[in-house]
């Protein structure tokens, strides 16, 4: 839990500006660090029948190495944001939206702005009200001037549901000298995983579009996929690598 997590413009999925910068107490939430539970299972076999035989059999034939490696880890949180300055403190870049808890949290929606007489317009000055333009969705724009209710990183994204496999032939070449040949698969099942940073490594990706955390955006929500308006963060598709060691 933190309060904030970046303190540079790193990414747009948590801004490092809080949303009221005279209450940063209401910016307590989870940190976009956080990933709660973490499994980890990684089974390796050697393949070594012919220790004791000759060394054709056994740098021929045996010497080898298998390793599977599968992960499962908790999803990164998100804000979701209005895009626009709620709060009229003359930031728009980390004002929140409204959370409708009957509505589908998968679906944005923008507003109308309403006048004293019940009518829709577009003057500022006029807005006494906001009415969402779909009901139904969980995360409605604050218009300007509207109380936000949403709070800090609660959109999940994609977890982490991934297998690497390893195989490593090992050569030795007299008694010192070792050669080591082998292949690496990342995302062996080639399985869609769109999360912020990486299924292998620490590092966050830089992420500088926030158009699917915005409710009025015809692309909110939609983070992941192939299809034209969609796509924003990588899939991690699957990658293999060939390697080569040489022990001495």
């Amino acid at each position: 839990m933190d309060d904030s997590t970046a303190t540079v413009n790193s990414t747009l999925l948590t801004p490092r500006r809080p949303q009221d910068f005279g209450n940063i107490r209401a910016d307590w939430a989870t940190s976009m660090l956080d990933r709660r539970h973490r499994f980890t299972f990684s089974p390796v076999v050697d393949i070594n029948p012919f220790r004791s035989r000759s060394w054709l059999l056994r740098n021929g034939v045996g010497n080898w190495n298998f390793s599977l490696t599968y992960t499962y880890e908790s999803p990164e949180y998100a804000t979701v944001q209005s895009g626009v300055d709620s709060n009229l403190n003359g930031d728009s870049v980390s004002d929140r939206a409204i959370v409708n808890p009957a509505g589908n949290p998968l679906i944005g929606s923008g507003v109308n702005g309403i006048d004293k007489n019940g009518n829709v317009t577009t003057t500022a000055s006029a807005i006494v009200a906001y009415v969402a333009k779909n009901p139904n969705a969980g995360y409605i724009v604050a218009g300007a001037g509207a109380l936000a209710n949403g709070g800090r990183n609660t959109f999940p994204l994609d977890p982490i549901n991934n297998f690497d496999v390893s195989v490593k032939k090992r050569i030795s070449v007299g008694e010192r000298v070792k050669v080591e040949l082998g292949f690496q698969a990342f995302n062996l099942l080639n399985h869609p995983q769109f999360t912020a940073g990486y299924i292998d490594d620490v590092f966050q990706s830089k992420n500088t579009n926030r158009n699917f955390l915005i409710p009025s955006n015809a692309s909110f929500g939609q983070y992941g996929g192939f299809s034209p308006g969609r796509g924003f963060l990588s899939s991690n598709a699957r990658y293999g690598q060939i390697m080569a060691k040489i022990t001495f």
